[in-house]
């Protein structure tokens, strides 16, 4: 009886036609499951449970005492996205939604104590003070970033995944995309949350992307004719910079493009390494895919307003090539420790597992040291090659092949379609309006058993960012009356 009740719901988690269907179907699952008892209690061999015991404790004392400096004082020694092990993959795999009560009181403690702290009356204390401590806090904390790949007709897929972050409030300010990645980071970067779940309709995507893939054909700099697609970019974007964008939303887009040649590394635009370049030509050029798209010539937005080439001489492809999931460089750029991923890249996808739980066993171990020794070997191998190929175009080939077999294709949380060969229709193929509702409408569901996991994850560090926008707006506003 119990495991006909826990099949019908199940089902009804699979067949859910919003988010709010599939969370009371969640949650009904867990209940008869046997899940919220698991939650109920602290005991687990896989986090510290004693020490995230003793630091809610220790929060609750402070805070009931008044101690605003205690509070400080606790946090700074130690908070960080993984204290004690509370974001193992593990703790999510036990109930459909949730994980520990202890887990979830302790985050909603901390960010109770950083309102608190934000709150506190500046005679206890000092504004500078409280600024400083957010500044630092927020900094050693780090923050999520949402990577988009590369997947050509494929990448509609990422439209269902942004527009179901965004009506949950969950779009991290740090995104990077990369080709067909490249134009969904840039509309986020470009609209507010309201335009974004205006914008990601089907019929309003369909009509402006319905006619991207036109053939020019053979002998030709180029296999398809990138007009419809300029157009399109020109429409969405017009000559807005990097850093405009920026100004605008308060986000961090980045779109990464490969050179076409072989002595470049792979570049990453944003508003910090390239402020005044222009979207719509990184874009396109990002979009560059060899042999199917001609390479671009980024361009830039002069002091004066007039367009200028940006890197005169150099022309980029396809960022996907050399920085599908470019995590290091964001590390680097914005303190970022944490990423969610929607991945459609046709050369990765069908190789990633859809598995949520972890391996363990000295098998798992052994394929994944045998994997690893392949990687490298190969690596190795087109090193050797490269190195001995004489002929530019012959080693521009090879380069660009060993970068795609050194790339690390997934993160901390991974959005993936469905597996399937109806999946490989879409990448070259002009869409129709049904397979990109069914694309984003697939992404949606893939999304939702995300939803509550990225909520756990980002939220200390939102409520960090929001206080610390609103200090640093504060003094902004001291400063310029100072000035008067």
């Amino acid at each position: 009886m119990l495991k006909r009740q826990l099949a019908s719901l199940e089902k009804a988690i699979s067949n859910a036609r919003s988010y709010e269907e599939y969370v009371e179907a969640c949650q009904a699952h867990d209940g008869l499951s046997g899940a919220d008892e698991w939650k109920a209690k602290d005991v687990s061999h896989d986090y510290d449970y004693r020490l995230i015991r003793k630091r809610l404790n220790r929060m609750q004392i402070a805070r009931s005492k008044g101690d605003t400096e205690g509070l400080m004082s606790i946090l700074h020694e130690g908070l960080h996205g993984n204290l004690a092990n509370i974001a193992n993959p593990v703790m999510n795999l036990k109930a459909k939604m949730g994980t520990k009560v202890l887990i979830e009181s302790f985050i909603t403690e901390v960010c109770t104590a950083l309102d608190n702290i934000f709150n506190a009356d500046e005679t206890e204390i000092d504004f500078y003070h409280k600024l400083s401590f957010f500044e630092e806090t927020t900094h050693a904390y780090g923050q999520t970033c949402l990577m988009l790949s590369g997947g050509a007709g494929l990448g509609f897929f990422h439209g269902g995944v942004v527009k179901s972050l965004a009506e949950h409030s969950l779009l991290p300010n740090v995104i990077s995309g990369a080709s067909a990645g490249s134009i969904i980071a840039s509309l986020i970067g470009t609209r507010t949350d309201e335009e974004l779940k205006t914008f990601f309709q089907p019929e309003h995507v369909y009509e402006r992307f319905r006619d991207w893939n036109i053939w020019k054909g053979m002998g030709k700099r180029s296999l398809l004719d990138s007009t419809p697609l300029e157009n399109a970019l020109i429409e969405l974007f017009d000559l807005t910079t990097f850093e405009e964008a920026y100004k605008k939303t308060g986000r961090h887009v980045t779109v990464t493009v490969s050179p076409a040649d072989i002595h470049q590394h792979s570049r990453l635009l944003n508003a910090k390494t390239s402020p005044n370049a222009i979207i719509t030509q990184a874009v396109r050029a990002s979009c560059a895919i060899p042999l199917i798209f001609s390479a671009v010539q980024l361009k830039a937005k002069a002091p004066n307003g007039d367009i200028v080439p940006y890197i005169p001489n150099r022309r980029f492809v396809d960022g996907s090539l050399m920085a599908d999931m470019p995590f290091q460089r964001l590390a680097r750029l914005y303190g970022v420790n944490h990423s969610i991923v929607s991945q459609t890249n046709p050369i990765a996808v069908p190789f990633l597992s859809r598995n949520k739980s972890p391996r363990k066993g000295i098998w798992s171990l052994t394929t994944r040291h045998l994997g690893s020794l392949a990687k490298s070997n190969s690596i190795f191998a087109f090193d050797i090659l490269e190195t001995l190929t004489k002929n530019r175009t012959a080693r521009l080939g090879i380069h660009k092949i060993r970068s795609i077999i050194e790339q690390q294709y997934v993160g901390d949380i991974n959005i993936l379609p469905e597996r399937g060969l109806g999946n490989v229709k879409h990448i070259f193929a002009n869409p129709s309006l049904e397979g990109i509702t069914t694309l984003m409408d697939n992404a949606e569901r893939a999304t939702w058993p995300q939803i509550d996991v990225i909520k756990r994850n980002t939220r200390i560090s939102k409520t960090l960012n929001k206080h610390l926008t609103a200090l640093k707006t504060k003094e902004a506003k001291l400063l310029s009356q100072a000035t008067i």
